[in-house]
């Protein structure tokens, strides 16, 4: 009888298999070969020109206009439509392209989610082939800036409070009223502007120059300070009648394109959240106390497990949010869902990173105070944790609470 072969004890075993710190379910693995290169091109451009110059742009309350041809060049502006010079890539992409570059900064991704999703969609959605023929190509090119007005300072949650109205006078409209806290209204040579009218909630495309039109910029902000935030006046604004969006003439207007830009901030929070993770793991390694490296300490690694597991469940909820959209069956709600939950996990993980810091987390230095000072808008912005709340509600209950 032939002697039987002994048996290695690591037979049935799986291999071990290396794990990305920042990646732990490999969602990347998920991702077709189109998606990772878009990611990757996206982050080269993160870590070779936003990293170095971001936190002086943070610290002097400055937009680094600087980085917008980069941007352009990549294609990030308008990434998602078809045509008129832009990518036309998925949303799992797009999304991709938010988590990197908020990976960054939460005030560049605002600006790239402002021109994209609030107004490039509605003009390429809702406006006329003449609008997009004008306005499209040379956003997507970065040769035209654009803001969204729809906040108004007595509004707040509540856009249908709004009070700007608009008038027809002939073939033109007279626009009055005002808009607070628009990201890239100072810089923006077109706003997309939401108003009361007789005949509904209509968008209008108020052009930089058009006589009772100004956009002073909102200074001394202590979040997204490497952001232009502004209030828009109007006072008595002629607007001639090709500068109306003729497609929608209601609130479902407005309220699809904060879907939009929405979908993205859910991803962009993961980066905001990465970038803290990354950079505590790395402190506590080198910060020695009472004799040994933080990271060696239970405290220290219970508290980084916790941001790991909450950083892993939000990359599953939108690259599962993403295949939704792309299969169009997106439904608002879900996006309500992700953008509540990622934008309190990526909060939540700075001030517990900058807790790690010591004294050091007041310091503009490290990464976790600009991230967790920027993360107090985007919490805010785009409807609240309540607002979102709110519309889960809603749906779980048939009724509304607002």
């Amino acid at each position: 009888m032939a002697t039987p072969e002994p048996v290695s004890s690591n037979r049935g075993k799986p291999a071990s298999v290396e794990l990305d710190p920042m990646d732990l379910y490999d969602v990347r693995g998920e991702l077709t070969e189109d998606e990772c290169m878009v990611q990757d091109s996206v982050a080269r451009f993160v870590d070779d020109q936003v990293l170095p110059i971001i936190r002086e742009a943070f610290e002097e309350h400055r937009f680094p206009t600087e980085l917008v041809s980069g941007m352009a060049e990549l294609g990030l502006l308008g990434c998602y439509l078809d045509g008129y010079d832009c990518a036309g890539l998925n949303s799992v992409s797009y999304g991709l392209i938010c988590q990197e570059i908020e990976r960054g900064d939460s005030g560049l991704r605002s600006f790239m989610s402002v021109q994209t999703s609030l107004v490039m969609w509605p003009i390429y959605t809702y406006g006329s082939e003449e609008q997009k023929q004008k306005w499209l190509p040379a956003m997507a090119r970065g040769e035209a800036i654009g803001c969204f007005g729809l906040t108004e300072s007595q509004g707040g949650s509540d856009p249908s409070n709004m009070k700007t109205y608009a008038k027809r006078d002939g073939k033109d409209w007279i626009l009055n009223g005002s808009k607070m806290w628009i990201s890239n209204g100072t810089i923006a040579d077109c706003a997309v502007v939401w108003a009361k009218t007789d005949e509904g909630i209509k968008g209008f495309l108020v052009e930089k120059g058009m006589k009772g039109f100004e956009a002073p910029e909102i200074e001394r902000k202590f979040s997204l300070r490497a952001s232009v935030t502004s209030a828009l006046f109007f006072d008595n604004v002629r607007i001639p009648e090709e500068n109306v969006l003729p497609g929608v003439s209601s609130m479902r207007g407005p309220l699809s394109c904060l879907t939009q830009a929405r979908y993205g901030i859910t991803w962009g929070a993961i980066g905001a959240a990465q970038a803290c993770l990354s950079e505590i793991i790395e402190y506590t390694g080198e910060r020695i106390l009472f004799g040994r490296p933080l990271s060696h300490t239970q405290s220290a690694q219970i508290r980084m497990a916790d941001m790991s597991r909450r950083i892993t469940l939000a990359q599953l909820l939108s690259l599962r949010l993403g295949r939704i959209k792309d299969a169009g069956r997106l439904n608002p709600t879900q996006v309500s869902l992700a953008k509540w939950n990622n934008v309190r996990m990526a909060l939540d993980i700075a001030r517990d990173c900058r807790d790690l810091l010591g004294g050091s987390g007041i310091s503009a230095e490290y990464n976790a105070i600009r991230h967790m000072l920027n993360l107090e808008s985007v919490i805010t912005y785009e409807g609240t944790e309540a607002v979102h709340q709110l519309i889960i509600g809603k749906e779980l209950t048939g009724q509304s609470a607002f």
